[in-house]
């Protein structure tokens, strides 16, 4: 590894102390996340990322600091349609307000667990198998233009193979028992509709993760800083639901430019050793951070200039629909 052990592990640990922290101290009890919660904590976690970039400045250089800045970036910014996704799973199965945030931090336990797996894997088939970037490039590329023709996300728990999968092995309740993931029922380890909430967005983490982290890879192939690009955005995006999930829908021109992006470095990925071997020209790390920022921005103020009549909210479910109908 381009880093050592210490650099990983002593990440790792900073971040395990603050989820500690955080669940252990100030989030004990399951309650409403109140708007000035929300704002609080995540300016709290950007700027840990913002002096964590500093820091990579300092010690890395700048190639670095604006590597990890642009991941950051990106990662932040698909993460905003990743909101509307859980917005629907929390909504289809009418989940309390006071325990969205205890799924969202289970979420992304989970969810650094899986993606140093897959970050390292990448890095291991780039370095053995550099032809590799080229279908990375292909599958952003592909996946910009279905994002740009996708006009609604849809919650369909039935159609889902890792929620199949684990309802035939796991009895799941017909309603939330509190906080508990499990209950006991007749004395069978039986699961509540909170653990088939927390199965549903982890999945839905996975298959997020499988389109952004390819789009980092096209800014750096160093895993140490596409794996802390990574970490600091979805810690940030626990905080970030409870902040713009009542907004999220005003940026319904976000999605558009999500798409230009993925678009933009795939295209990247494709060309960036053609460009470098026959015409001799290294593609600066401040370009595509240039690139990311004006398109994320004009998708945002357009939004705002030119707004859309608001949708109709999702259809809620029952608890009995949800279970005993689908499931």
């Amino acid at each position: 590894m381009e880093h050592s052990i210490w650099a990983w592990g002593g990440f790792t640990l900073f971040i395990l102390l603050l989820l500690a922290v955080d669940l252990g101290l100030l989030n004990r009890r399951s309650r409403v996340i109140s708007s000035r919660q929300a704002i609080t904590w995540s300016i709290i976690w950007i700027s840990l990322a913002l002096i964590f970039a500093a820091g990579v400045f300092h010690q890395l250089g700048h190639v670095k600091g604006v590597e990890f800045l642009t991941g950051y970036l990106i990662e932040l910014s698909l993460s905003v349609d990743n909101l509307f996704v859980f917005l629907l799973i929390f909504s289809y199965f009418r989940v309390p307000s006071e325990y969205q945030h205890r799924v969202l931090f289970w979420g992304v336990l989970g969810a650094l667990v899986m993606r140093a797996v897959m970050i390292l894997m990448g890095a291991a088939l780039i370095n053995r198998f550099h032809w590799i970037i080229y279908i990375f490039g292909a599958f952003l590329i592909f996946t910009g233009i279905r994002m740009l023709r996708e006009e609604e996300t849809e919650i369909h728990p039935e159609q889902n193979p890792v929620v199949r999968f684990v309802t035939r092995y796991v009895p799941i309740t017909k309603h939330y028992e509190g906080e508990k993931f499990f209950t006991r029922v007749r004395g069978r380890l039986n699961g509540t509709l909170l653990f088939l909430v927390l199965v549903m967005v982890e999945t839905t983490d996975l298959v997020f993760a499988v389109d952004s982290i390819p789009a980092i890879f096209a800014v750096t192939r160093d895993p140490f800083i596409v794996y802390t690009s990574n970490v600091f955005a979805i810690l940030g995006l626990r905080t970030f639901y409870f902040l713009l999930a009542k907004v999220v829908e005003r940026f319904h021109y976000l999605r558009i430019g999500l798409s230009i992006v993925l678009i933009f470095i795939g295209f990247k990925m494709l060309a960036e050793d053609v460009i470098e071997e026959r015409y001799g020209y290294h593609i600066s790390p401040i370009l595509p951070l240039s690139i990311v920022v004006a398109v994320l921005a004009i998708s945002i103020i357009a939004s705002l200039i030119w707004p859309r009549r608001a949708l109709s909210a999702p259809k809620e479910k029952t608890e009995q629909e949800v279970t005993s109908e689908e499931l």
